[in-house]
């Protein structure tokens, strides 16, 4: 009994560590159709009698605009294109943060945010943030800077009902991805902590002060370039 028990614990890990390589692979040239974030939205407005929300475009990296891209590091995660999928420095500031009181906050980095949203459940738990660093890992293996960039902005939530670039710029400034402004683009990075509370536009007053300290880094950080521009 105990080895039938064995055996069925071991092909279980297998499957839990060779299912995600495939897909990760899969999703390194395919557009990701949903995720089960996307699904879990739908269901819960549909229980609580809300009128069924979900608004999703894949669009090519290149017809996002490079403010949105920029923004969004400037916002999420500002060594994204020098880690390799952890920022150890942002994990032991939002510990210390935390242990001394001070506004919860998080040391997700954009790579981590993908495999969470892609490929997992929102609940934390040590197996999902187990799973999640594994992920993680894979991604940063297998796909390009740019890829997981594209994914991620195809992906998150970005308004009620509404996910991915394209569909928040249609959303909320009535245009496509491309054609974001640096004001558009932070104001929708802005939104991202609290998708579902926060409106890109118009905006609160808390919003717009965010958005103005995004287009600060904006600034400051300069144009952005992937590694494999500087290469061509």
């Amino acid at each position: 009994m105990i080895k039938k028990l064995f055996k069925f614990l071991l092909k279980l890990l297998l499957y839990a560590l060779v299912i995600p390589i495939i897909i990760v692979v899969i999703f390194k040239w395919v557009p990701v159709p949903a995720t089960p974030l996307m699904a879990i939205r739908y269901f819960e407005q549909k229980q609580t009698d809300q009128k069924s929300v979900w608004k999703h475009d894949w669009v090519p990296l290149e017809d996002i605009s490079k403010n949105l891209q920029l923004a969004v590091i400037c916002s999420e995660d500002q060594n994204f294109l020098k880690h390799r999928g952890f920022d150890i420095q942002a994990i032991e500031k939002a510990i210390d943060d935390n242990q001394k009181g001070k506004r919860i906050r998080g040391g997700s980095t954009i790579s981590q945010q993908t495999a969470k949203n892609v490929f997992l459940w929102p609940q934390r738990s040590w197996l999902r943030k187990g799973m999640e660093a594994y992920v993680t890992i894979l991604i940063e293996l297998i796909w390009s800077k740019e890829r997981i960039m594209e994914v991620y902005l195809n992906s998150i939530e970005m308004g009620n009902g509404v996910y991915g670039a394209e569909a928040a710029a249609q959303y909320w400034f009535k245009k496509p991805a491309s054609k974001l402004s640096k004001s558009e683009a932070a104001a929708i990075a802005a939104i991202l902590p609290r998708p579902l509370k926060y409106k890109a536009n118009p905006p609160t007053a808390y919003i717009a002060s965010r958005k103005l300290w995004i287009m600060k880094q904006m600034m400051f950080f300069g144009p952005l370039k992937y590694d494999s521009e500087d290469e061509q």
